[in-house]
Order: C-alpha cells, then structure tokens, then sequence
C-alpha cells in the first residue's frame, strides 16, 4: 500500500498522445520526487544532461529511475472509465477479506463438484451429430462485397458495423433487454474474415467502447501481423487474460474464426479456433480479477449499453480493405464439435475426403460443452455460474487503489539523450546515485535489484542525507526556516546550513531514536530556543537578522493555506475533527472547474463535509481551490518541499468574503451571543459589547484587545448595525452566506453586526500568524 506514493503523479489521456512519451514522464517524476524527498537533491537537470556544477550525473538520474522503471503500467490513462488505473490493490476491511475468500472458496468447490462429476461422465463421444449449433445472435453482413456466402461487408479501418446483443425481456413480452458479455459469463463467437494484408494490432471484433482511452475495457479479438490475438481486459495491463495464436492466418483468403470462452476469468478457459479447429496458444496475460463490462460503479461511459462491433474502434486500428462475413454469437461456450460443425457449415465445397478427415480431427477432442442439455451438468453449470456473477458483482464494489508492481516482462532502462523518450542509448541498471552512494555495494549481488534495496539504503548509514533532510524539513514546520533553507536542495548549490554542527546532532540523534518523528517533534517543542518569545528581546538585532537565521527570537510567520483555513474553523466550532475518509468538496467559487476546461461540475459537499479538515479537500490539480492558492497553496502538479510566501490583497479578501470565513465569523459571534445572560431586550449595554468582543478576540486571537482596538470594534459594531436595521434585506443576504442555519433564538441583526466584528478579527495578523 505504501508504494501507492510513487503513483501520485500527473497522468495524461489526452488523445494523440505517445504512450512510451509518458511512461518515461512518469518514471522521471517519481525520480526526481524520490530525489527531493528523501534525498534532498534536485534531480531535473540530470534527465538532460551531465553539467560541471551539478553533483549529480545523467547516469545517477537513469539508474535511480531504473528503480522506478520496471513498472507493469500503461503509459496513457483512461478517459471513458474512473476505475483505479493498474497496478491496483483492493482495500479489503476484515469483513471484505473474510467475504471474498468465503466466495473463492465456494466457486473452486463449485468447480471441483462439476469437474468430478464430468469426470465420471466422459464418453468418446464422436461428431456423428453434424447439425451445427443454433446461435444466440447471428448478423450475416450481407453488404456489397461478394463473400463466403452470399455477401459480405468490406471495411475501410474507420467505420465500424455495430450490434445490439438483445433478448426478450423476462417479464414484458413487449420489450428487450440488451445482453452485456462479462467476466463470469461463458461466450463463443464465429465470423469470416479476409485480411487484406498484415499490420500490427488490427482491431476485428470486439465489445468496448475505446482502446487506450477505455484503458482497453471489454473484450477484443484482433490480428496481430497476422496471429489471431484475443482479450478480455478491466485495465490494461494489470487486470487482463491474453491469448495469441502462434501461427498467422493467410492474406487475401477467406478464413473462418471462433472463440469460446468458459467465464473462469483463466486464460486456460479461453480457444481460438481456425477453420474449425482449435489453434496453438501462448499466454500473454492471466490475471483477471475484475468485470470487463463498462459498470456504472466506475464512472464508465456507456455503461450498460456498449455494442458488439467488428472492422473498427475509436482511436485505433482498423480492418482496412478487410472483409468479414457471417457474425454468430452464443451466449455459452461451444465444443470443437460445434466449431467444426460451423465451419463445414458455411465453408465452401469441401472435398468429401477432407471433410472426414477434418470430422476425425475434431473427434479427438473432447470437452465439457458436449455434455450441455445432460439435466445434472446443465444445473451444475448454473449452479457455478450464478457463484461467478455474485463474487463479480461483489467485487466489483471494493474500493482500489493504486501500487507499484513489477512488469511480468522486464522493462530494461537506458540512459535517453537529452530525457528523449525515443533515443535509448546505454542500459543501465538500478543503483543509488554514485556521488551519494560512495563505496555502496548491493548487500546481494545475486539478487535482482528491487525497490526494497532502494529503500534500504536511504535508511542505512551509508546514505548521509536522507535523516539530515528529514530533521531539516520538520525543523522549517516548527520555525519556518529550515537549518539548510533550501529544504529541496542539500547539494552544491543549495543554502549554506546556518547551524550544520546541530543539523548533525538532530540527525543522529533522530536515527538512534528509530525515526521517531513524535519524539523529534516533541524535542524541539520543548526546547527553550522554540519557547522564546516572538519579539526581539533587543530590537536592534532585527536589522542584523531579518530573517532570523540565527534564532534570536521565536517563530515568527504566517500559517500555511491548510492551517489558515483548518484554525477559522475551529475557533468558530465549527470543525469535524473525524479522521479518514473520502474526500470533500467545501465551498468553492462557481465555474473554476468548467473554465479550466476539466469537462467535470463541481459537486459542492453537504454538512460536516464542508468543515472538515483541508487535508481532506478534493484536489483537481488542473483547478485547486482559490481560496487556498491565494494563500500560497501550490497546484500538487510536482513535488514541492518549499513554499514561498507572500502577502497580497487577496488574501484579506478570501477572508472576508469567502462563505467559508464568513461562516466561520458567524458561528463564532453566535457562540459568543448564545453565551450572554440576561441580554437587554433593547439591545446590547456597553458593558455587554465590551465583553462581548473580549471573548470573540480570546476565541479568535488568544489575547485581549488593546483599549484603541475595543474602541474600533465598537465604532465597526455600530456602523453595521446602523446599516443593518436601514436594510433588513441585507442582513437575509448576509446572514444567508453558506449552507450553516444560524440559531433561531438569536437576534438577527445583531448577530449580523457582530459577525461582521468576527470577520474582521480572522484578518488580523494575530490570527494569520503564528507568534
């Protein structure tokens, strides 16, 4: 689960796009996130090339990446589904575990029943039955070209025939139902086809709606230069079955195609067939775990109403100058019996000594199907089907997220000159950074080299950066200011550290604790340099040390967009302190999301969604939420160690116009209200303002107010309630800012006016800042 962190990357399904391309913008990515966060090294320009001053070589980069590399993805991301992009983990909760093996267990011993019972049922049976089967579903594309029988229907790689696979509906004689092939479901298929010629890749028949922008869902049968090739995929490539014939079919020649399919989710459940006769297979892919059907509970396109189609796909390649002829489908897996049955069907004149020999040929082969219509194997088959549909359904409601795993083939790195996806030059294998890693030798050079080695050197003592970068960066949360203050860049070019005889002792210290990231925070907490006060004993060592470097006086500085946010919240009350969970969708302007062109609406969230902690907010990083930007906030497009601050209008404006600030100000003047006793029905006496404002500034900034603010606050307090009681409409409007009901017993325009009092607390800097 942990190495989900290194899939957090920007991902792209723009159309159009290289999937190579991307796939080595991903591997630099976590490369350079790798070399930032624990290593605390820049990593960018080393993608490029070698330069004098950088301590880092090209090499280093590529065998660090090398780490990184071998990764079973796909290097473009789905645009017609949501489900979680592979390698992906299911997050089962003990209830789920316990569940799903329940339900394994139940079908292998389904499995097992059938298989014994076939077992004591087997029979040479023969072909004497010539009849071929009925199917389910025929289409005998009779276009304008003349085929194996009758007509047939040429394409030209970008029109596609499409098919409704319906059924009568169970219960209205009237209607249809549209059948929808999936993982549990046994399936077999026919057709003619005439390849014109050989390309990679050639889409012939299938069931989804895109390939690398459905990240390849449904099934497909296709032509690789030649070889039959068929596939039933969640998510290319993780969760996939792959077959492929090992022998090309001929150009410019009829040949007649069949798949069957027992619905095990095993590659061995799947056979191709030529002219009849089952062909010779290799496995490309066996790991199929979830539907292959576009299902509603991934936010699939189309989901429940994608076509059976044949000669073409969106953005991919098609049948070109092919002809296909004489579509059936069967909603069950067929026998050879069956398939050569079709064949001879439809084949043309066939000599009567070929025919024989090809009747013996399938003779030989005997399968389970041929026992379909026996009444036990037919209730046995139901039986274990209706197993399959319910783990599948089941599983299909499991929440995913994703992880790294090793490719099934290797995927060899090599150092690309000038980072060009598409100029491999020398392999390299993966290895820390030489300049960091010094005399490091792998602890088994037997071995394959994996990430777990990777992860074991950061944490040796052979790797002197990554506890001094760790103490560096929780140093600058406590003090603003890391000891090195380019917390990203601990190399040659980067800060000098102020105090590195005590960034020593922290990091060594910080090791022998055992990482013990509680007991270092604790440590500096405690200390008497973190418990100084703010202000500058003797003033005049501010202009010797704006910056406090040398940490003459306490922190000093303003809260980050999060904490700004999360401390409105909870001086008002109104924060949900619940941990976990997805996450939510406070308030936000409208149309940010529509104007940066994401195709999605923002779906704002309801009740203690909006006041939860902002580590829980959604983050679209093409759109972040403005009024966290405004606040410094970074987009999360890259790893960012450091965030500059600045001071800007903006930022008094979110607080005073947010609905999320104006909320906060209210509910907090409301406690304050509900809190007085003994109110005077003809308004609030002076002596109730001043305690009034005195508990809203220790609820808001921990401190009493100075007699000139008390003054202001009043002044403030008595312009808005002027305002207020001339304009009743007004106080409806402000007081109708956000989705939080305020309190019927509470006097309307007051509690307005003092809101109006709260808000402008939450933009003094004693709020903002931390002192």
């Amino acid at each position: 689960l942990a190495t989900t962190f290194n899939r957090l990357h920007r991902q792209t399904n723009e159309g159009g796009s290289i999937e190579e391309e991307f796939r080595q913008v991903y591997i630099a990515d976590r490369t350079v996130t790798a070399g930032t966060a624990f290593l605390g090294l820049t990593f960018e320009c080393s993608r490029c090339h070698d330069h004098k001053y950088d301590p880092i070589a090209q090499k280093d980069f590529y065998s660090l990446a090398a780490y990184f590399a071998d990764i079973d993805e796909h290097g473009l991301y789905s645009h017609f589904t949501r489900a979680t992009p592979t390698p992906a983990l299911a997050l089962f909760s003990p209830e789920e575990t316990a569940k799903d093996q329940r339900l394994i267990a139940e079908i292998k011993a389904r499995e097992k029943t059938r298989d014994e019972w076939i077992l004591q049922h087997r029979n040479p049976t023969t072909i004497a039955d010539t009849s071929p089967p009925k199917p389910t579903w025929e289409f005998p594309l009779d276009g304008s070209e003349p085929g194996i029988a009758g007509q047939s229907t040429k394409f030209n790689g970008d029109d596609a025939s499409s098919f409704a696979l319906n059924l009568p509906h169970p219960t209205e004689p009237d209607k249809t139902i549209q059948r929808q092939f999936g993982r549990e479901t046994p399936l077999s298929f026919s057709l003619w086809v005439y390849p014109d010629h050989h390309a990679p890749r050639v889409i012939v028949a299938h069931q989804s709606v895109a390939a690398e922008d459905a990240a390849f869902r449904g099934l497909q049968l296709v032509l690789d230069n030649g070889k039959p090739q068929f596939s039933l995929i969640h998510f290319w490539p993780g969760d996939a079955i792959r077959v492929e014939a090992t022998e090309a079919i001929g150009v410019q020649t009829w040949t007649h195609l069949a798949v069957t399919y027992d619905g095990s989710s095993r590659a061995s459940g799947i056979r191709l067939y030529v002219d009849g006769l089952p062909t010779e297979l290799q496995t490309v892919r066996d790991q199929l775990t979830r539907d292959f059907r576009y299902r509603s509970e991934w936010g699939d396109s189309n989901a429940g109403s994608v076509q059976f189609s044949l000669g073409a796909r969106f953005r991919d390649v098609g049948f070109r100058d092919g002809k296909i002829d004489d579509l059936k489908l069967f909603d069950y897996e067929l026998a050879t019996r069956d398939l050569m049955n079709l064949f001879l069907a439809s084949a043309p004149e066939i000599p009567e000594q070929r025919r024989q020999m090809l009747l013996a040929k399938a003779s030989t082969h005997w399968e389970a199907p041929l026992l379909r219509g026996e009444e036990t194997y037919d209730r046995l088959t139901e039986e274990l089907e209706s197993k399959r549909k319910e783990q599948n359904d089941w599983i299909s409601s499991v929440r995913t997220v994703m992880t790294m795993a090793p490719a099934i083939v290797p995927r060899p790195t090599h150092i690309l000159e000038r980072g060009a996806y598409d100029a491999p030059r020398a392999r390299v294998e993966p290895h820390p950074p030489e300049r960091v890693s010094g005399s490091w030798k792998r602890p088994d050079s037997e071995s394959k080299p994996d990430r777990l080695e990777l992860a074991q050197w950061i944490v040796s003592d052979r790797n002197p950066l990554t506890s001094r970068v760790a103490v560096n960066r929780w140093w600058s949360v406590f003090f603003s200011r890391g000891i090195v203050a380019s917390l990203e860049d601990f190399g040659s070019q980067g800060a000098v550290p102020t105090h590195p005889e005590l960034l020593d002792w922290l990091a060594s210290d910080f090791v022998s604790s055992g990482w013990d990231v509680k007991r270092f925070c604790k440590q500096v907490v405690l200390s008497a340099t973190y418990g100084q006060s703010s202000v500058p004993r003797d003033p005049s060592w501010e202009s010797i040390d704006p910056d406090n470097k040398l940490l003459f006086h306490g922190p000093r500085h303003r809260l980050s967009a999060e904490q700004v946010r999360d401390a409105a919240l909870a001086v008002s009350g109104l924060l949900v302190p619940k941990v976990g969970g997805p996450s939510v969708m406070p308030y936000q302007p409208p149309g940010v999301w529509e104007e940066a062109g994401t195709g999605k609406s923002y779906s704002q969230a309801k009740g203690e969604g909006l006041y939860r902690r902002s580590m829980y907010t959604f983050w679209r990083r093409t759109a972040p939420p403005p009024s966290m930007l405004a606040f410094d906030a970074t987009s999360r497009e890259t790893c960012t160690a450091r965030r500059e601050t600045t001071t800007t209008p903006l930022q008094a404006l979110v607080l005073l116009n947010d609905p999320q600030y104006i909320e906060a100000a209210r509910n907090a003047a409301q406690i304050v209200l509900l809190s007085e006793k003994n109110s005077d029905a003809s308004g609030p006496t002076p002596e109730t303002l001043s305690k009034r404002f005195e508990s809203l500034s220790m609820r808001i900034l921990s401190r009493r107010l100075a007699p000139a603010e008390s003054k202001i606050l009043e002044q403030t307090y008595q312009e808005q309630l002027d305002y207020f009681l001339a304009n009743p409409q007004a106080v409806q409007e402000f007081l109708g800012v956000g989705d939080l009901k305020i309190d019927p017993q509470s006097d309307a325009t007051d509690l307005a006016s003092t809101a109006v009092v709260a808000g402008m607390l939450l933009c003094f800097d004693d709020f903002i800042m931390k002192r």
